[in-house]
């Protein structure tokens, strides 16, 4: 589980672009090859700065995913269950843990070049899945898929599913088990636990 939230923010790394609205296919094909460049030729990112890292996670992949919704999907009947307020809590934390994963695996996505595989995506479409296969030197490719829907901010990605592993789905069981033994604020506080057990993010 830690691997896969790892390759959620390695691999959503192409689409960390502030451009005009396209295709969600359109927008991965524009800033892929300029992103990784980018990535290549960063010899602090490269050295493991995890300050970096996470600097670079927030400007460029965090605007890009859609964690209310990642969470409401991941937590399933326990979202009903919450009030405003611990959804956004819930959310948070969501989100905090799987920044904190991102930052102390940022080697994942090292030596990465992406394929697209093509898809047509309907004009007037307001949910796609735009699927790619990353490949890493002396390994097999890995087809990863991005589950994305268009929100009155633009295409944003509520899910991923690496290798045909969805990360919502992973998570959905975890997540259960944790409000049924201590209902939302069991699992709030789950989440938030997982998060400071993580290494501190220092850079290095």
């Amino acid at each position: 589980m830690k691997t896969l939230a790892a390759l959620l923010f390695a691999l959503l790394l192409p689409l960390s672009v502030q451009a005009e609205e396209q295709t969600p296919e359109g927008l991965v094909r524009q800033v892929t090859d300029d992103v990784l460049a980018a990535i290549k030729s960063d010899k602090a990112l490269q050295a493991g700065d995890k300050q970096k890292a996470l600097a670079l996670a927030e400007q460029k992949v965090l605007p890009h995913v859609d964690f209310p919704e990642m969470t409401r999907l991941a937590s399933g009947r326990t979202w009903n269950l919450a009030t405003g307020e611990q959804r956004e809590r819930m959310v948070a934390a969501f989100r905090a843990m799987l920044v904190r994963t991102y930052a102390n695996a940022i080697d994942v996505y090292r030596g990465q070049t992406m394929k697209i595989v093509s898809a047509k995506v309907p004009a007037d479409a307001t949910d796609a899945t735009v699927r790619n296969r990353y490949l890493s030197p002396g390994k097999e490719a890995t087809p990863v898929d991005y589950s994305m829907h268009k929100t009155p901010d633009g295409w944003k990605i509520y899910d991923i599913a690496v290798d045909g592993v969805s990360l919502v789905l992973t998570y959905r069981s975890q997540f259960n088990e944790a409000a049924q033994s201590g209902g939302v604020e069991g699992l709030i506080r789950q989440l938030q636990d997982k998060t400071k057990a993580q290494p501190a993010v220092r850079a290095g």
